[in-house]
């Protein structure tokens, strides 16, 4: 459970850290795992359901920027999805009733992994409330070198969705630095040692840069929500699969409304499934790419 300093600076930042809430042995695990995936990556010649490549991928040196819906793939990643010590974190948060909704594996190698710019979670996926977080699973340690997750203290507070479309007026998912919507020298670093976790609030402000040092940097990252934020965008796999995504209590008919700013993602981006293929419409760039 949360300490009541960790919650005030959760509701202040908009992110914190938890540390040794995965133990050796599990960072153990996702490592060898992760290591398998990447290395059956020489087989894959383009982003497909499990992967998202590097635009320098090969068969000789296979390189993946993301292993996509990875709780799917594998039960050393799907079993954390109601891993006690997570579970315990967002119900001191929201309280007992917890729902998932999906999850992605983001891989930045040593020396080359790729940046993602400036954005909020909100704005691919707004909801009827903001109780809404992604869980980043440290599988290595995240030092300022390798490109931890950066966060804008507060932004989580602003009472507007930042505008994530492309010139176009498509949906691109990324804010444009040109803007100077927020102030990008207040980002803190989310830092820690392997099997620590992040918590970022779904309206927090946040991004990437490429991991330049010689040390990998993959995060695990879940998203959550409490039971009663429902997508306004629906679900359409229908009320049956939404409610096997709960991991703790009980779910309910009552969807809770706030008064909480939002944009829908629409127009669609064109290259829909890939944030980093997406970024690509983004006409400003804030985060220099790394040298391949």
């Amino acid at each position: 459970m949360l300490t009541e300093a960790q919650k005030a600076e959760y509701d202040r930042i908009g992110a914190i850290v938890v540390p040794d809430v995965l133990s050796a042995a599990e960072v153990a695990e996702l490592r060898a795992v992760t290591d398998g995936f990447v290395d059956r990556a020489r087989q894959v010649t383009t982003h497909d359901a499990v992967y998202d490549l590097e635009d320098s991928h090969s068969p000789a040196q296979p390189r993946v920027r993301r292993i996509k819906a990875p709780h799917l793939h594998h039960d050393a990643y799907g079993k954390l999805v109601r891993h006690p010590g997570i579970v315990a974190v967002l119900q001191s948060l929201w309280g007992p009733d917890i729902r998932f909704d999906t999850a992605k594996l983001n891989l930045k190698s040593a020396g080359f992994g790729a940046a993602v710019e400036w954005h909020q979670d909100w704005a691919f996926y707004p909801h009827t409330n903001d109780d809404l977080a992604a869980v980043g699973v440290m599988m290595d340690d995240m030092e300022l070198e390798n490109g931890p997750l950066l966060i804008i203290p507060g932004s989580h507070r602003e009472p507007m969705v930042y505008d994530h479309h492309g010139e176009d007026g498509r949906f691109c998912g990324a804010m444009d630095p040109g803007k100077r919507e927020v102030d990008y020298t207040q980002a803190v670093p989310l830092t820690g040692k392997a099997g620590s976790i992040t918590v970022h609030h779904v309206r927090a402000v946040h991004g990437s840069a490429p991991n330049t040092s010689n040390r990998d940097r993959r995060l695990l990252l879940f998203q959550f929500r409490a039971a009663d934020a429902w997508p306004l965008l629906g679900f359409p796999e229908g009320i049956e699969a939404f409610d096997r995504l709960m991991v703790a209590g009980t779910p309910g008919l009552s969807p809770r409304l706030a008064d909480v700013p939002v944009r829908l993602p629409l127009p669609p981006a064109e290259k829909q499934g890939s944030i980093y293929e997406n970024q690509k419409g983004l006409k400003n760039r804030f985060f220099a790419a790394a040298a391949e």
